[in-house]
């Protein structure tokens, strides 16, 4: 027994540390940001969800992969959080072309982050230039995707000229074309 103690002991302490690292407040993400556009997704004559953007005053819509902003979508029906990865990255790859080992990466990661969403649950992105997208539901941290290249196009489903919906996309960003020149 004596020496089953021992080695439990010592794999103890041959095991790595592991620290849990504070989650990042979404209220800390939202810091210094305010609502730059609002607006209601409707498919087929069914509403789906409520879509803010919320940006520092400044937001360039130009080059929103270069700053940091929230998304956050209020759903108004209940879905399949794999569902919502799917579609994602179908949107995703209407924007351009996304390799086929990136797109399962990323698919995995949405499957892994997105739960089952009901009615009133709300999602929140965060993009974080150079590291990637934070994200949060109903105000609790969810988890992170430390990709550049998927945080851009991801937001991209709402913020890119080549987006599906572009009256989603110019209400989103009603402020900042009210304050270009």
């Amino acid at each position: 027994m004596h020496r089953a103690t021992l080695l439990l002991a010592l794999a103890l302490c041959a095991a790595p540390a592991v620290h849990a690292q504070p989650a990042p407040a979404l209220a800390d993400a939202l810091q210094g940001k305010s609502v730059l556009g609002q607006t209601r997704l409707r498919v087929w004559g069914f509403s789906v969800y409520d879509a803010t953007l919320y940006a520092r005053p400044g937001f360039d819509a130009q080059r929103f992969g270069e700053q940091r902003f929230a998304l956050e979508l209020a759903y108004l029906r209940d879905f399949d959080g794999a569902d919502i990865a799917q579609r994602s990255l179908d949107e995703m790859r209407g924007l351009g072309p996304v390799d086929e080992a990136s797109a399962q990466r990323w698919l995995a990661a949405m499957k892994a982050l997105f739960p089952n969403v009901k009615a009133g649950d709300r999602i929140t992105g965060v993009h974080v230039p150079e590291a990637g997208a934070r994200f949060y539901l109903n105000g609790r941290w969810l988890g992170a995707v430390d990709d550049p290249a998927f945080s851009r196009q991801f937001f991209g489903i709402w913020l890119s000229p080549r987006t599906s919906q572009p009256a989603m996309r110019a209400a989103l960003l009603q402020a900042a074309a009210a304050r270009t020149p």
